[in-house]
């Protein structure tokens, strides 16, 4: 018992870990998308161009969904108790879940204001803004890479979430870019083209929201996680001595961690003692392993052979 203990200890503090990291990078771009996002408001109500402001306002939500996927982090990794003996980790992909209804909603509310401001007619926009939008759209890109890796490390798919809502940031400012190119290039009668470039911009921002909110639900309910992570663990638990055979083998995700319920095979004569013990050293193995495995449920069955 105490070197189960201890294994424990040792996932729970490579969990703490890898939150300890994602925190760390979700407060970074929290901190970048402030500045920026300021800097495009104001630009945008200075340089006439609502393509910018929409853009500075998409900045602002990256704040939200920064400190939501923060938050998140620290609570999924807090212990199971009696309360939640499974522990905290499905607050991950809610998080996943609130920052891509929030993309969706902000989608919503561009694209409504983009058909209002193309029917009203107005003055082009400033040319200085194009040189922000150049500066904001190389700094969110690389921050968008930054994030994805980190979540690709930590495996976290809030992170991986916040990240495309910097990709989505990045890409709302191309098309602005573009938008305000053709009505300063083109002239008189362009105008809107910054308009419809927030439009576009809108519909882009939907589309990555519908994505992510499908992978956030889909891990809710309990999604199976990738095929070669599930052969993997079944790999591991068949390389056990004394373990003739894989039943059945289930996983799950809860946050940055993994649950596993598996059957392996024994000897039919085995008695019960030596098919516990069997069965600890599985759950040993695969808690050992580089999964993550918060907990495995191992259940014994005779060989069939």
């Amino acid at each position: 018992m105490p070197q189960l203990l201890h294994q424990t200890d040792a996932v729970r503090s490579k969990l703490d870990q890898s939150a300890a990291t994602g925190i760390r990078a979700s407060l970074g771009g929290v901190f970048i998308s402030v500045l920026l996002g300021a800097v495009k408001i104001v630009s945008g109500i200075l340089g006439n161009s609502y393509a910018l402001l929409a853009d500075g306002v998409e900045s602002m939500l990256d704040v939200v969904s920064g400190l939501v996927v923060a938050g998140s982090l620290k609570i999924a990794v807090q212990p199971p108790d009696e309360r939640y003996p499974y522990g905290y980790g499905k607050i991950e992909p809610v998080a996943a879940l609130v920052i891509a209804a929030s993309l969706l909603a902000t989608a919503i509310g561009i694209a409504i204001q983009s058909v209002r401001e193309i029917r009203i007619p107005h003055h082009a926009p400033a040319p200085f803004t194009l040189v922000v939008l150049i500066v904001v759209i190389v700094i969110k890109e690389l921050l968008y890479r930054y994030l994805l890796r980190t979540s690709k490390t930590i495996d976290s798919n809030a992170m991986r979430t916040d990240a495309w809502h910097h990709r989505s940031d990045s890409l709302t400012s191309l098309a602005a870019l573009i938008g305000i190119s053709i009505a300063l290039v083109a002239g008189k009668g362009y105008e809107s083209a910054d308009d419809w470039a927030a439009l576009f911009a809108a519909a882009v921002i939907a589309f990555n929201g519908g994505l992510l909110l499908r992978t956030s639900w889909r891990e809710i309910l309990d999604i199976s996680p990738p095929a070669a992570v599930v052969d993997d663990i079944r790999h591991i638990a068949a390389g056990v001595e004394g373990v003739t055979g894989i039943d059945l083998c289930r996983v799950r995700r809860s946050g940055l961690g993994l649950w596993v319920d598996i059957h392996v095979e024994v000897p039919a004569e085995m008695t019960v003692r030596d098919g516990h013990t069997i069965a600890h050293r599985v759950k040993d193995a695969l808690m050992e392993s580089n999964h993550n495995v918060m907990d495995a449920l191992v259940h014994i069955e005779p060989s069939r052979v």
